[in-house]
């Protein structure tokens, strides 16, 4: 890990293909290596294929995306991904091995929304981490609701996931993201059913029909969650 490292900077000058071939390669070694996934609802997964979809998860660690990317992979998944991400050669490295859409966090990107849209109308899916950052309690924080706006135009079904021991693979480090140290263990996903926001009508008069929105959906999460990971929402 430490060589590989070492040579992130010369491997992020390689042609994108080269790259995410690179990627895959890495991802699956660290994947078999570290982690014993277990997934709950393929059947999901199964009946989503070539359909516009919208998966909504919990984040726990940088290798979240790896994880999922993996499962997704028959649902042509395109991840909106910060764009801070691209500034450390370990994240922008993963970044550029899968597909992914830069988002600018805090502020309405237009251009981001109109290539998710775009990706969705080709028949692809969007996965989205409605927090809006990696959870430093292990458990669900509040959400952004701006994630409710790309929902609405796209007017697709949303699936929730739920992740859980990712953060013991990958522990976060806030004084070195490109440090952080792998760990062994077990990581379940599980997939629940597809869903549709709440009408406007019924949201009650004085309440905010998108923050109405953003709860409901990270509830269908914490649904899933073993009661420890549930936080805000338990």
């Amino acid at each position: 890990m430490k060589a590989f490292k070492l040579i992130l900077p010369l491997l992020n000058l390689l042609p994108d293909s080269i790259i995410r071939f690179l990627g895959k390669v890495f991802s699956d070694y660290l994947l078999s290596k570290y982690a014993e996934l277990e997934v709950q609802g393929k059947e999901v997964l199964v009946e989503r294929e070539n359909k516009p979809t919208i998966f909504i998860s919990n984040h726990l660690s940088n290798i979240d995306g790896v994880v999922l990317n993996r499962i997704l992979k028959n649902n042509s998944a395109a991840f909106m991904a910060g764009v801070k991400l691209e500034k450390n050669p370990l994240t922008s490295f993963f970044l550029k091995s899968i597909n992914h859409i830069p988002i600018t966090p805090g502020s309405p990107d237009k251009s981001a929304i109109k290539s998710a849209l775009r990706h969705l109308g080709e028949g692809g899916s969007i996965v989205i981490f409605p927090e809006g950052t990696r959870s430093r309690t292990g458990s669900l924080i509040n959400v952004k609701k701006g994630f409710i706006l790309l929902v609405k135009l796209a007017a697709v079904p949303v699936v929730p996931m739920a992740l859980e021991g990712t953060e013991i693979v990958l522990p976060i480090d806030d004084n070195d993201m490109g440090g952080e140290k792998l760990h062994r263990s077990k990581i379940k996903v599980k997939f629940g059913e597809p869903f549709a926001l709440p009408c406007k009508e019924d949201c009650p008069e004085g309440t905010d029909w998108e923050e109405m929105c953003a709860d409901y959906a990270m509830r269908k999460i914490a649904a899933m969650l073993e009661p420890k990971y549930r936080g805000v929402y338990g």
